[in-house]
């Protein structure tokens, strides 16, 4: 394994930076290259089809020509539609997100789990099978939060985001049937945990929330461990948006000494 061999991190925006943050705990010395693919938000709102053919020739062309050492795909949304595929293509090894109902499950007290996610998360049949196995038969509350995906974007640019809708995510929960009950919930986009204060105001107090960034870090600890890491050069950030979103999050992705930004 080339040492200067880079972990690559793969979001449809910013939200992968949650995971990056855990990763540089446990592994500060990697090298990373965090892709975001800024020009196809949001993918909540796209098909499946879609997705899956987006991420995978995005994961494609990147392999090619960053041979990173590993692959995560630090998205919820993206994990539980294109994981499968992208692993049976990539001769690497590949991470995936996908929400944390296990964690949650042994969490609840009440046995009311609410879940924040995309459109598309929330109705995957993947989401229907980690209840089934993993909910050890709790209440999960699910409710489909777009506009949080928008406002974590716009916080990192240093913009400022209308409280009403953190209010609405909130309702969405509340509102549903045993709602008034969840104490425990899913942060089900890696997005969701950058507006985690905001969403705690909201719901109020004695609820806790969960998401999957720790897991991710450790198992891309487990499954790099041994291989020798050298940072040859500054981490790097792509994007396939245009180079007004590198100068407006250039700031947000220098705190996770991410110095480098280009196209791809």
């Amino acid at each position: 394994m080339n040492p200067a061999a880079p972990i690559l991190l793969f979001d449809s925006g910013v939200g992968g930076l949650t995971v990056l943050a855990e990763l540089r705990k446990l592994l500060p010395q990697a090298p990373v290259i965090y892709a975001a693919d800024t020009a196809g938000l949001p993918y909540g709102e796209k098909t499946e089809a879609e997705i899956a053919a987006r991420v995978a020739g995005l994961l494609g062309r990147l392999s090619e020509r960053y041979s990173p050492r590993l692959i995560t795909i630090a998205c919820n949304t993206a994990s539980t539609i294109a994981l499968g595929m992208v692993r049976e293509v990539l001769k690497v090894p590949v991470v995936g997100t996908v929400p944390a109902i296990k964690p949650a499950a042994a969490m609840t007290q009440t046995g009311a789990i609410g879940l924040l996610g995309t459109a598309a998360t929330i109705r995957q049949g993947y989401v229907d099978r980690l209840e089934a196995e993993f909910g050890n038969g709790h209440r999960l509350i699910r409710h489909a939060a777009p506009g949080l995906v928008e406002a974590a974007e716009a916080m990192l640019r240093g913009e400022t985001v209308d409280p009403a809708v953190f209010e609405a995510a909130a309702q969405g929960l509340r509102s549903q049937p045993g709602g008034d009950t969840i104490d425990t919930v899913v942060l089900a986009c890696t997005h969701f945990p950058l507006v985690e204060r905001q969403l705690a105001a909201a719901l109020g107090p004695g609820v806790r929330f969960v998401d999957g960034a720790q897991g991710i870090a450790r198992r891309i600890e487990f499954l790099t461990r041994g291989q020798a890491f050298a940072r040859e050069a500054p981490d790097l950030a792509l994007f396939t948006g245009g180079e007004d979103t590198f100068a407006a999050l250039a700031p947000a992705l220098k705190r996770y000494d991410l110095e480098r930004t280009e196209p791809f």
